[in-house]
């Protein structure tokens, strides 16, 4: 039998360089796919990252920006996991979920000032205004549409809360991988039921001691409260029904009270306390107070407390208290209702920090806004540049205008 010789063709240069080709694109298709699966809607959100007012330094003022969130942000996970009862608690689980574990993050709360009050538009509409007052700071205007039952929602945030340097743009692509973590800290906002709600701080205590409430509910911090309302509220009972389901734990050594207001009109001021002033030194000992609006639906708040008997004729006049009694004025002139968006803004910028007994001189409103709850759409001013087109946006819950 003879034998058969199979001579095997030589492999070429080309071929080898074609197969490696094809592995490399396999590699890179399958790397696509496992990064859109990981990090899909965070791409997608971080597309959506764009600088809408410049910074001026010389006024003092930071960049705005806008983000529209993709994806649920795993809000309801950190709800299941029980929440957070302290900052780090919260910085481990946003880094590892949002960051999957890549990139840290940092949480800062400064000490603010703010004011907030509800009214009465001339055609109806119920209004909820606010002003943040603190100094130079970028902020972002942070919408959300989580679906699964979950009401879409635009906030604003403080993106100095994220340890983003106040002197310089976000524009390092890490910079804006930690922005993903904006839908936690939110300082004010409104949500498609026409539910709004705000923070300002309170100084409790002889030396401001933060509320740390320390029972067997599950915990949440100052800023991941107002996204619970945000995203699950529909008026304001079911907004204090919420809340008064978790303890609250303050954030950053500092203590804050709430106002939430309704399309109905309602509003109320949620307060954490333990005492009087001179007393309330102990933050787990503290408990929810509830003060509703009167029977004109208005309710104006800055940074004291306003449960009756809290201070005694001995205390200090409390932090705000001035500002208070000019915007109660000004409601009190028309029993409670103003023009318009507009009208309520103006009573806003009468109060504004850099008129208003700025001694330090480098203070600011870092924003103003006025939420339409009846029509679900926003006046919003950025650093106090009332007037000015550059600086002022109306819009809904979907887009800037």
């Amino acid at each position: 039998m003879s034998e058969q010789t199979i001579q095997k063709k030589p492999v070429t240069v080309k071929k080898v360089l074609l197969i490696l080709l094809a592995v490399l694109a396999a590699v890179v298709v399958i790397l696509a796919v496992t990064v859109g699966f990981l990090w899909g809607n965070e791409i997608r959100t971080l597309l959506s990252f764009e600088k809408i007012v410049d910074r001026n330094d010389d006024h003092l003022d930071g960049s705005v920006y806008q983000m529209t969130v993709s994806g649920g942000y795993y809000f309801d996970d950190f709800l299941a996991q029980g929440g957070a009862a302290s900052d780090s608690d919260l910085i481990a689980f946003i880094t590892g979920n949002l960051t999957k574990g890549l990139i840290d993050i940092s949480l800062e709360a400064p000490e603010i000032g703010c004011a907030s009050f509800t009214a009465q538009a001339q055609d109806g509409s119920r209004l909820f205004a606010r002003n943040y007052d603190f100094s130079k700071t970028n902020t972002c205007l942070v919408f959300t549409d989580p679906g699964d039952g979950r009401h879409a929602s635009v906030s604003t945030v403080d993106l100095q809360f994220l340890g983003i340097d106040v002197d310089a743009d976000v524009t390092e692509l890490m910079d804006k991988i930690i922005c993903l973590a904006a839908p936690y800290i939110p300082l004010d906002g409104m949500n498609d039921a026409g539910v709004s709600c705000g923070i300002y701080m309170t100084y409790q205590g002889e030396e401001t001691v933060p509320t740390d409430q320390n029972t067997d509910k599950p915990d949440l911090t100052s800023t991941t409260m107002l996204r619970l309302i945000l995203d699950y509220a529909d008026t304001v009972e079911e907004a204090v029904e919420l809340v008064s389901q978790y303890d609250l734990h303050d954030s950053a050594n500092t203590s804050y009270h709430y106002m939430v207001a309704d399309a109905t009109g309602k509003s109320a001021v949620l307060e954490w306390v333990a005492g009087t002033d001179g007393t309330d030194n102990d933050g787990a000992a503290r408990e929810l107070k509830v003060t509703y609006s009167d029977e004109t639906n208005t309710q104006a708040v800055t940074n004291f407390i306003l449960q009756d008997g809290y201070y005694t004729e001995n205390d200090d006049a409390p932090a705000g208290l001035d500002r208070y009694e000019r915007i109660l004025s000004r409601l009190e002139e028309t029993g409670g209702v103003v023009d318009d968006s507009q009208a309520a803004m103006d009573i806003l910028a009468e109060v504004g920090r850099r008129s208003w007994n700025n001694d330090d001189g480098n203070g600011c409103t870092v924003h103003s806004a006025v939420y339409d709850l009846t029509n679900k759409t926003v006046l919003w001013v950025a650093n106090e540049h009332f007037g000015e087109e550059t600086h002022t946006f109306s819009f809904g819950l979907d887009r800037l205008n």
